[in-house]
Protein backbone atom coordinates (compact mmCIF):
# COMPACT_ATOMS: atom_id res chain seq x y z
CA UNK A 1 0.00 0.00 0.00
CA UNK A 2 2.55 2.37 0.86
CA UNK A 3 4.33 1.75 -2.58
CA UNK A 4 1.40 2.44 -4.35
CA UNK A 5 0.72 5.67 -2.23
CA UNK A 6 4.38 6.78 -3.01
CA UNK A 7 4.05 6.07 -7.27
CA UNK A 8 0.64 8.25 -6.66
CA UNK A 9 2.37 11.02 -5.36
CA UNK A 10 5.43 11.03 -8.37
CA UNK A 11 2.54 11.15 -10.46
CA UNK A 12 1.05 14.19 -9.00
CA UNK A 13 -1.86 13.27 -7.19
CA UNK A 14 -1.93 14.56 -4.12
CA UNK A 15 -3.73 13.18 -0.13
CA UNK A 16 -7.12 14.59 -0.45
CA UNK A 17 -9.53 14.62 2.56
CA UNK A 18 -13.38 15.65 2.40
CA UNK A 19 -16.05 16.37 4.91
CA UNK A 20 -19.28 15.39 4.02
CA UNK A 21 -21.97 16.54 5.51
CA UNK A 22 -25.34 14.53 4.65
CA UNK A 23 -28.72 14.50 5.88
CA UNK A 24 -29.83 11.42 7.87
CA UNK A 25 -32.27 9.70 5.42
CA UNK A 26 -34.94 8.75 8.21
CA UNK A 27 -34.54 12.04 9.91
CA UNK A 28 -34.09 14.66 7.41
CA UNK A 29 -33.60 17.40 10.39
CA UNK A 30 -30.27 15.66 11.52
CA UNK A 31 -26.74 16.56 9.53
CA UNK A 32 -24.62 13.38 9.76
CA UNK A 33 -20.48 13.79 8.76
CA UNK A 34 -19.00 11.46 6.85
CA UNK A 35 -14.90 11.60 6.24
CA UNK A 36 -13.47 10.99 2.87
CA UNK A 37 -9.50 10.21 2.30
CA UNK A 38 -7.44 9.23 -0.80
CA UNK A 39 -5.33 10.39 -3.32
CA UNK A 40 -6.16 12.41 -5.99
CA UNK A 41 -5.54 15.06 -8.34
CA UNK A 42 -5.92 18.38 -7.44
CA UNK A 43 -7.85 20.54 -9.03
CA UNK A 44 -10.09 18.48 -10.60
CA UNK A 45 -10.69 15.33 -8.13
CA UNK A 46 -11.73 12.77 -10.21
CA UNK A 47 -11.64 10.49 -7.84
CA UNK A 48 -13.81 12.32 -5.42
CA UNK A 49 -16.34 13.69 -7.88
CA UNK A 50 -16.98 9.46 -8.63
CA UNK A 51 -17.34 8.98 -5.15
CA UNK A 52 -20.03 11.67 -5.13
CA UNK A 53 -21.48 10.96 -8.09
CA UNK A 54 -21.92 7.00 -7.04
CA UNK A 55 -23.64 8.89 -3.11
CA UNK A 56 -25.94 10.96 -5.07
CA UNK A 57 -26.91 8.11 -7.05
CA UNK A 58 -26.86 5.29 -5.11
CA UNK A 59 -27.05 6.53 -1.27
CA UNK A 60 -30.49 8.03 0.26
CA UNK A 61 -28.94 10.83 2.39
CA UNK A 62 -28.87 14.08 0.65
CA UNK A 63 -25.66 15.82 0.33
CA UNK A 64 -25.67 18.96 2.27
CA UNK A 65 -22.04 20.37 2.15
CA UNK A 66 -18.84 19.11 1.03
CA UNK A 67 -15.35 20.56 2.29
CA UNK A 68 -12.36 19.70 0.47
CA UNK A 69 -8.57 19.89 2.00
CA UNK A 70 -5.20 18.80 0.01
CA UNK A 71 -1.65 18.77 0.81
CA UNK A 72 1.07 19.04 -2.54
CA UNK A 73 2.84 15.64 -3.22
CA UNK A 74 6.28 14.92 -1.76
CA UNK A 75 6.86 18.48 0.31
CA UNK A 76 9.53 19.09 2.85
CA UNK A 77 7.94 18.95 6.60
CA UNK A 78 7.71 22.10 8.25
CA UNK A 79 7.05 23.47 11.46
CA UNK A 80 5.10 26.27 12.06
CA UNK A 81 4.90 28.52 15.13
CA UNK A 82 2.00 28.37 17.80
CA UNK A 83 1.39 31.79 19.67
CA UNK A 84 4.49 33.15 18.57
CA UNK A 85 6.57 30.38 19.43
CA UNK A 86 8.54 28.39 17.40
CA UNK A 87 10.44 24.75 18.46
CA UNK A 88 13.68 26.62 19.00
CA UNK A 89 12.83 29.27 21.27
CA UNK A 90 12.57 32.16 19.04
CA UNK A 91 9.33 34.11 19.41
CA UNK A 92 7.55 36.90 17.28
CA UNK A 93 6.89 37.24 13.72
CA UNK A 94 10.43 36.52 12.87
CA UNK A 95 9.83 32.72 13.88
CA UNK A 96 6.48 32.12 11.64
CA UNK A 97 7.34 30.07 8.79
CA UNK A 98 4.55 29.48 6.33
CA UNK A 99 4.70 27.02 4.05
CA UNK A 100 4.03 28.31 0.65
CA UNK A 101 3.11 25.05 -1.08
CA UNK A 102 -0.07 24.08 1.06
CA UNK A 103 -3.43 25.31 -0.49
CA UNK A 104 -6.81 24.93 1.22
CA UNK A 105 -10.06 24.81 -0.30
CA UNK A 106 -12.95 25.96 1.76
Amino acid sequence: MARDDFAAQLAGYSLTTAEILYRMPDHLSLIQTFVWQDYDLHPRFPRLKGFLDFWIRNLEGPLVQVTVQWQTALAAPRVQAISGFSIDGRSGENAFNRPAHTRWLQ
